[in-house]
């Protein structure tokens, strides 16, 4: 299972199984809240380097301001309980996204633990919250325009202004509920990521699906546009460049 290292998942279903049950919406929300904490122990027990959960979309907000609210509670919710466990486990955490409208008692949390956890050195936990993947390319953008006006920016340049380069390109993206599109989720992260569209809704979802998820994945042959499997995405470039420098080399001599 080494070559999954960064793992994505689009929470979705909530909403909808709450919905079969004749419950409201919300209550879909609370379930599928419980189901976080498991998941990101099986990540952390299979070797998983990074393990970003998409909570709340930019598109989101758009949802009833009651449901809305609900989402903004148990973010606070779960970083109280999970909070030691954490720290026990070595876990690196932080948001990413536009969370400057959260309540300030709930950014003063996150605040604490990601500056708890900065040296950690296990699982990457990222919760993407108010989060938009064509968002985050344009501040990346305007970061680097800001502080290198008039120079032409690269790809590495890019990734190293995403909001957590360090979590690295997603290697799997898991979709729960059954709908298969990636909704503005990591785009950038995302250009050879491995895509499953589970039926199961996310309070549903266990940690034996996602074990088995990543062990199918995990016997994919994964190409990057070469004709046989490659290591990575890296080696792949740098397998293109040298082959492309080498063919320049024979028609131009």
């Amino acid at each position: 299972m080494a070559q999954i290292k960064h793992v994505a998942i689009i929470m979705d279903g909530n909403g909808r199984w709450a919905n079969q049950r004749f419950r409201p919406r919300i209550w879909g929300h609370v379930r599928g809240s419980a189901v976080v904490s498991e998941i990101v122990q099986s990540a952390d027990e299979l070797g998983i380097k990074a393990l970003t959960l998409y909570a709340f979309s930019t598109e989101n907000w758009s949802r009833p301001l009651e449901e809305v609210s609900t989402l903004f509670k148990l973010l606070k919710k779960f970083l109280q309980k999970e909070k030691q466990k954490i720290l026990a486990n070595n876990i690196k955490f932080k948001v990413i996204g536009d969370i400057q409208n959260l309540p300030v008692d709930t950014l003063s949390l996150i605040k604490e633990i990601e500056e708890l956890t900065e040296n950690s050195n296990g699982l990457n936990l990222t919760f993407a919250f108010s989060y938009g993947g064509r968002a985050e390319i344009l501040r990346a953008i305007n970061l680097f325009q800001s502080s290198h006006p008039g120079v032409e920016m690269t790809e590495a340049d890019l990734s190293s202004l995403m909001y957590r380069p360090e979590a690295g390109d997603v290697d799997l993206m898991i979709r729960t509920g059954g709908d298969q599109r990636i909704s503005n989720f990591l785009l950038w992260q995302m250009a050879y990521a491995e895509l499953y569209f589970t039926p199961t809704k996310w309070p549903d979802f266990t940690a034996g699906e996602f074990k088995k998820i990543i062990q199918n994945v995990s016997s994919r042959e994964r190409r990057f546009g070469n004709v046989s499997v490659q290591n990575g995405l890296v080696d792949s470039v740098e397998r293109a460049e040298s082959n492309k420098a080498s063919f320049l080399k024979g028609i131009n001599s």
